[in-house]
C-alpha cells in the first residue's frame, strides 16, 4: 500500500510517500480500514520531530497519524459490530512500533475505537473529529461543565478549542475564548460569548472568576490566577509544576485523550442532529508534497479549524 513514512525524526522534508509498504494484518478484535481521508494534529509534528521518543521507541520507517475516516474492508473474528462496507472513523490506538499510522491507505484500527460516520458528513470532515473532538468532549467532561458557568477556552479558533466552545454551549456554559482578531467573527459563530484577543492582552489582566479553564496553549499561570475558588483548570499543552498541582483552593490537572466508541458515537450524535459543525481550514493531496504541506501548515499554528489530507476520493 502507499503510505507517508519518515526514516528518521527532523523537519517536514523527512515526510514521504512510497507505495511498497505492507498492507496491515489484522488481529480478532481488530478491522482494516481503507482509508479515505486522514487529518493532521499537532502532536504529529511533534511526534515527526522526536518529542515522543521518552514514550514510545518506534522502529524506522515510522508511519504517524492518528485521525482516519474510510470503509471497513476487513473484520476480525471477534468483531460482531461492524460489517464490511460499514463507513467509519476512528482515531487508532498508537502502535508502540510506529508501524499503524493513518498516514496510508490502510489502517487496522480495533473494533472498541471504530463509530460509524454520520451520513450527513463527507469523509474528509469526518476525519477531522475524532482526536480533537473526543479530546475536547474528554476535558470538559474533566472539569465538570455545568450550566451556567464561566469557562475559558484557550485557542478557540483551532482543532480542540473550535469542538470545545461547541460541546461547552451544549452544556449551557458562558464561554470565553482567546483567538487573534481575524478569528473573532469565526470562534463567535461557534458560539463563544466573549473573544479575547491574546495580541493585545493577557487573560489575567481582563478576565477573573472563573469556574474552569481549558488550556491548549501553555499558558498555566494566566489560566490558574483566572479560577474562583474551587475553580478548575485543565491542561493539554503543558507539564504541571507541583506548585501548581497543589494551588491552594482550585483543582489543578492535565488531561490525555482517551479515544472510544462511545465517546466517538457521542460526537457522531450530536453531528447528525446537526449540533456541531466541523469547519475545515485546508485540503492537501496524498503526495510527498502535499504531506509536507499540510505539517508546515499545521506548524504555523494559523489552521482556523482542521487540516486534511484526502487519500481517496
Amino acid at each position: 500500500m502507499k503510505a507517508a513514512i519518515i526514516q528518521q525524526y527532523g523537519t517536514a522534508d523527512q515526510l514521504e510517500v512510497v507505495a511498497n509498504i505492507p498492507t496491515p494484518t489484522i488481529q480478532a478484535d481488530e478491522v482494516l480500514v481503507e482509508n479515505y481521508a486522514i487529518s493532521i494534529n499537532p502532536i504529529d509534528y511533534k511526534a515527526r520531530q522526536g518529542l515522543m521518543q521518552h514514550l514510545f521507541k518506534w522502529q524506522f520507517p515510522v508511519i504517524l497519524g492518528w485521525d482516519l475516516a474510510g470503509k471497513v474492508v476487513a473484520i476480525g473474528s471477534a468483531v460482531t459490530n461492524f460489517k464490511v462496507g460499514d463507513a467509519v472513523f476512528a482515531r487508532p490506538d498508537i502502535d508502540p512500533r510506529g508501524k499503524n499510522g493513518s498516514y496510508a491507505e490502510y489502517t487496522a484500527v480495533k473494533a472498541d475505537k471504530l463509530a460509524l460516520k454520520p451520513q450527513n458528513i463527507s469523509y474528509a470532515a469526518a476525519s477531522a473529529v475524532p482526536l480533537a473532538g473526543q479530546t475536547a468532549l474528554q476535558m470538559l467532561r474533566k472539569l465538570e461543565i455545568k450550566s451556567g458557568q464561566k469557562v475559558l477556552i484557550q485557542a478557540g479558533a483551532g482543532g480542540v478549542g473550535m469542538y470545545a466552545i461547541q460541546l461547552a454551549k451544549q452544556a449551557g456554559a458562558h464561554v470565553v475564548t482567546t483567538a487573534s482578531q481575524a478569528n473573532h467573527d469565526f470562534v463567535i459563530s461557534l458560539g463563544a460569548d466573549q473573544v479575547i484577543d491574546y495580541h493585545k492582552n493577557n487573560i489575567q489582566d481582563v478576565l477573573t472568576d472563573f469556574d474552569a479553564v481549558l488550556d491548549t496553549v501553555g499558558d498555566v499561570a494566566g489560566g490558574i490566577s483566572i479560577l474562583k475558588k474551587g475553580g478548575r483548570f485543565l491542561t493539554i499543552a503543558a507539564s504541571l509544576s507541583k506548585e501548581q498541582q497543589h494551588s491552594p483552593g482550585k483543582v489543578v490537572m492535565s488531561g490525555w485523550v482517551a479515544p472510544n466508541s462511545q465517546d466517538l458515537t457521542t460526537l457522531a450524535n450530536y453531528i447528525a442532529n446537526r449540533k456541531i459543525k466541523i469547519v475545515l481550514d485546508s485540503t492537501f493531496p496524498f503526495t510527498t508534497a502535499g504531506m509536507r504541506a499540510a505539517h508546515v501548515r499545521s506548524e504555523t499554528h494559523h489552521a482556523r479549524g482542521k487540516i486534511v489530507v484526502q487519500i481517496k476520493n
